[in-house]
Parts: structure tokens; C-alpha cells; sequence
């Protein structure tokens, strides 16, 4: 068997393997996890973003040349690059938490407004969303997404970004019509900022991380997240499923909604679910090696800046403490090179635009096949099936074109 190589520098040698020892592979979904993530809370998400307005799936596109080049049998690629106007997953989050923060005011005794989702897209809650202003800390991709929901439902929007996040996702958010703070630090130092002024002037934050006495919207996040997980599933090819699950990692919130899928998807033969962090950011490998939630100090930079989290969301490793087999992590230059390799389609391989924090899953994935003793590791072989989400298109249009050597229009139109 003949694997493909990536060139020697863009090898992915630096990669860090942990094998979860607490995992319960084969149990069912707990109660201690149904208590963060349930069936019953997935089905609300879903009958209400179907409803949105240009709601559709995004596709799921089998890489068969790359699969064969790595001497596994499938890769199917959930590709978010086109979900609503975001080019992002996160669509699905905080715009859905927003949704539900003013569905629940409505529904005080101080409004006694009747209640439903229509209602709200109909403009029934305008004048109440009007005084209404969400905050959120964001690497990019969450605070787009909470700055659309909130033009969209009416609400005002602060949005708060650290000192490394890119003038061009900065203006992305600003076209929503947020307003944008940059504070000093990092991704948890903004987290912090935005905590700290929302609790003062009485906003309300919409985060897909969790802390102490805050959850319930990290929750609503994760759910809306959940419809992304769903359509993957759903449209796998008939009677075949993937035998490991790469996602990336981040605080978690999106890895444990993935989780929660398969499980219930799959029960006790569920795939290995693996996760992916940046060498530099690996909160959540960390706190598997501790068994506990884990903090990474330092330096978090990294072109991946969606994954730049030095802090799980607690409720999300309520979930994946148990259910994460592995947690491992790839360095830049492997992100780049997996941008790259989507971006030329391999063998017959279909050409995709994706963004640098989307493709870290699959950046996993194809250091695990490359390196044997991964392989080993992970029972990766040439019966493997792996399911991998590219979260993200090219959101940052100009970081994109320097990674790649051409714009996503460019990728897109010999696709």
C-alpha cells in the first residue's frame, strides 16, 4: 500500500495523540449527558431553524481520490461553506440562541405575548428585541453569526474580539451592523471583557462556552449546532456509516453536539470519535489527560483562530469527557496544507474553498493515516470510513488567498 505524502514541509510530525482512558465507547448516552444535551431539546432546534428562512442542508461531498491516497476507504466531508449567507456552521448557534432568548421573554408575565417561532420572523417581537442587546466574544465565526441574528430578530449587538483575530473577520462582523470591541489578550481574555461589561450594563451574552452559572444559552448553541449533525447523518449513502468521526475541537461546544448525534444515531456502535485542537490550543486534550476541565496558559496563537481556546466549556466536557475516544493535535502548517489539498481536489475530487479552523478535523485525519503508529492507535486501515465537518469556507477572503495561492471564487469555478 502506497500512501499519499504530504511534501516535507507540511509534514504533520508534530502531531500529539492521547487515547481518552475514561471513554465509554460502547455505553449509551448517559443521563449525566442527556441532562446538557437531549433528544427532546434537538427536535425544538430543528423544527425551528427548518423554518428559517433559506434554511437547506449542506452538502456532504465524498473525497474518494484523498481517501484512496491515504490508504482508507472513505472520507465524507460535511461542507458548511454555503450554510445561510455566514460560510459557516456557526449560523446555526448563536443566531438560534438568539431566537430563543426573545421567545422566552415573550413569554414572561410582564409581555404576555403569545409565543411561537413565526411570530418572530413575522416581526410580532420587534418592539421587545429592540431593547434588547446580545454580546458575544468571538474568534470570527460565533460573533458573525450572533451580529446576523440579531439584525435579523432586531436586537442591538456588541461583539467582542482579541488583539490576533484579522481586520477582514473584524469587518465581517461590523457588516451585520455590531458594534466591535478588540481587547488586549487572547480569546479568554475577551470572554472575560465581555462578561464583565454585559453584567454591567444589564446585556445578555450569547456564548458557546460555558462557566460556572452560565449554561442555559450555551446549551441553545449546542442544540442549534446539533441540525449540522443531524444532516450528516442523514445523509450518509445507504447502509454504510463511518467507523471514526474526526471534528475539531475548540471549547467543545460544537464536538460534544456531534457527539450527542452519533451516540443516539448509532447507540453502543457508535464510530471513534476523535478530536482535533491546534498544537497550541489544546484545552480539551489537556483536560482529558488531567480528567478534569483544564486551562492552557501562553501563547494560544494560531492560524486556526476559531480553535484558539485556552478553556473547555464546562457542559461541553460534561459530555465529551466520556464520549471523546482520542483527543490529538496538528500544528499550522498541517491546516494549510489540508486547505491546499481541498482546494486542488485530488484525484477526482470535487475543488472546495475551505477556511483554516474548518479543515482541522480533516488536517487530523490525514495525519493519523500518514503516521503508522496512528494508524495503529486509532485502528485506521484500508476499511476505514471517516466522517469529517468543514465548518468553515473562506471567511477570511485575504488569509485564504495567501494560503492558497488563489481567491475561494477562483477554487470554486474549476470545481
Amino acid at each position: 500500500m502506497t500512501l499519499f505524502v504530504l511534501p516535507d514541509s507540511c509534514r504533520p510530525a508534530e502531531a500529539e495523540l492521547f487515547i481518552n482512558p475514561n471513554a465509554k465507547r460502547f455505553a449509551c448516552w448517559s443521563d449525566r449527558q442527556s441532562a446538557v444535551l437531549s433528544q427532546e431539546g434537538f427536535r425544538l432546534a430543528k423544527a425551528v431553524i427548518h423554518n428559517w428562512p433559506g434554511y437547506q442542508p449542506t452538502p456532504l461531498i465524498e473525497l474518494n481520490g484523498l481517501a484512496s491516497s491515504l490508504g482508507i476507504d472513505r472520507i465524507w466531508y460535511k461542507d458548511e461553506a454555503r450554510r445561510f449567507d455566514l460560510k459557516s456552521f456557526k449560523a446555526l448557534g448563536g443566531a438560534y440562541a438568539i431566537a430563543q432568548l426573545i421567545l422566552r421573554e415573550a413569554g414572561k408575565d410582564a409581555f404576555r405575548l403569545p409565543v411561537s417561532s413565526p411570530l418572530l420572523f413575522a416581526g410580532k417581537y420587534r418592539d421587545l428585541a429592540a431593547d434588547i442587546t446580545v454580546s458575544t466574544a468571538t474568534d470570527g465565526n460565533h460573533g458573525r453569526s450572533v451580529a446576523w441574528g440579531a439584525k435579523l430578530f432586531g436586537c442591538k449587538a456588541v461583539i467582542y474580539i482579541h488583539a490576533t483575530v484579522s481586520e477582514g473577520r473584524k469587518r465581517a462582523i461590523e457588516a451585520f451592523g455590531a458594534e466591535v470591541r478588540r481587547v488586549d489578550g487572547n480569546y479568554d481574555d475577551s470572554v472575560r471583557q465581555c462578561a464583565i461589561d454585559a453584567e454591567r450594563r444589564g446585556w445578555t451574552v450569547i456564548s458557546d462556552t460555558s462557566y460556572p452559572g452560565y449554561t442555559e444559552i450555551p446549551v441553545d448553541v449546542m442544540q442549534g449546532y446539533g441540525v449540522m449533525a443531524a444532516e450528516a447523518i442523514a445523509q450518509l449513502p445507504p447502509e454504510e456509516e463511518p467507523s471514526h468521526v474526526f471534528v475539531q475541537g475548540g471549547v467543545g461546544g460544537m464536538a460534544a453536539a456531534v457527539a450527542a448525534h452519533i451516540a443516539w444515531r448509532w447507540k453502543k456502535k457508535r464510530p471513534m470519535l476523535v478530536l482535533v485542537e491546534p498544537t497550541n490550543a489544546a484545552c480539551l486534550l489537556e483536560s482529558a489527560k488531567a480528567r478534569a476541565p483544564a486551562t492552557v496558559e501562553g501563547n494560544l496563537e494560531t492560524v486556526m483562530a476559531g480553535l484558539s481556546c485556552g478553556e473547555p466549556s464546562l457542559i461541553a466536557w460534561q459530555v465529551l469527557e466520556e464520549a471523546g475516544d482520542a483527543f490529538m493535535t496538528v500544528p499550522d502548517h498541517a491546516a494549510e496544507a489540508t486547505m491546499r489539498i481541498l482546494a486542488e481536489g485530488r484525484g477526482a475530487d470535487q475543488p472546495l474553498a475551505a477556511g483554516e479552523s474548518g479543515v482541522a478535523g480533516l488536517a487530523g485525519a490525514i495525519a493519523a493515516s500518514q503516521v503508522q503508529d496512528l494508524r495503529t492507535k486509532l485502528s485506521l486501515d484500508r476499511w476505514s470510513r471517516v466522517l469529517v465537518f468543514g465548518t468553515e469556507g473562506a471567511t477570511d477572503p485575504e488569509l485564504f488567498q495567501a494560503i492558497v495561492g488563489k481567491s475561494a471564487e477562483q477554487v470554486e469555478a474549476t470545481a
